[in-house]
């Protein structure tokens, strides 16, 4: 599986003189209008058509109508670099996951190219089901190819903002994943080409709205947080501390009663020897 190691030296530096140009207050030109505004608590358009990897026309609507949260993402499939480093990391991310593609939550995998076909998607899907290797998750994890209206549509929706670049003949993009509840809300990114398994489970139980958590995933939760400086789930060290008292007063309450058990149980033992 390919890694960040493989990336040219010539990339690190554009990413560096980028992140200094941030610092700095400005962008190469070429990153203008370039990125992601979040709009977290926001609705998707549910009805926007596409073509799956067999050509058929769905909607994201199709695709979750069994309650499953949405890992969502947009890449091209003729990109020369980011994009597979992105869908690499992603299918690194969902190997470390108990949960299925499927079976508890579905993959949407959007190409930003009007001009890309839904040919091109399947072989994309082929390979990346084979990289993924669990059996079954072919029914959840969806590469879909549509207009440009469409993939505009759903693109500005999100927040994700990219555009063709004449001189390279490349998109510039950003790099995240969008968690989306069921009914198409926007819960959560993860930014960025990196995708630890705990993260990705993290951010699913928050989409699902506990259609796919479990008492346990809930408690788990609970104790963590989203940090967005971190861009990443972290120990929420308050509710911790909650659940530990709580967790606490139930052991004393348990050992309270059993005293009080015993000493019921003493007392009418001595007055049925005394009787």
């Amino acid at each position: 599986m390919r890694s960040c190691r493989s990336i040219p030296l010539l990339f690190f530096f554009a990413l560096t003189l980028s992140s200094a140009a941030q610092d700095a207050g400005e962008l190469p030109a070429v990153y203008e209008g370039v990125g992601i505004t979040e709009r977290l608590g926001e609705f998707i358009p549910m009805d926007t058509r596409f073509a799956n990897a067999d050509g058929d026309s769905v909607s994201i609507a199709n695709l979750v109508s069994d309650g499953q949260p949405v890992v969502l993402n947009f890449v091209y499939h003729t990109c020369p670099m980011l994009c597979s480093i992105l869908l690499d990391q992603l299918v690194e991310g969902l190997q470390g996951l108990d949960r299925l593609p499927g079976e508890d939550f579905q993959v949407v995998t959007v190409s930003m190219a009007s001009f890309e076909t839904a040919d091109l998607a399947q072989r994309q899907k082929e390979r990346y089901l084979a990289m993924l290797d669990r059996p079954g998750a072919e029914s959840g994890w969806h590469f879909l190819t549509g207009t440009e209206e469409a993939v505009r549509t759903l693109s500005d929706a999100v927040g994700f903002d990219f555009k063709w670049v004449d001189e390279t003949n490349e998109f510039a993009h950003p790099a995240a994943l969008i968690f989306l509840a069921s009914d198409g809300k926007i819960t959560r990114y993860l930014h960025g080409m990196h995708y630890p398994a705990n993260d990705l489970d993290k951010a699913i139980i928050e989409a699902s709205s506990g259609n796919v958590a479990s008492v346990i995933d809930r408690i788990v939760l609970y104790c963590y947080r989203y940090d967005p400086d971190s861009n990443s789930y972290v120990a929420h060290a308050t509710n911790i501390m909650k659940l530990g008292g709580l967790m606490t007063l139930g052991v004393l309450g348990v050992l309270l009663f059993v005293l009080w058990r015993r000493e019921s149980h003493g007392n009418a033992a001595a007055m049925t020897a005394h009787a």
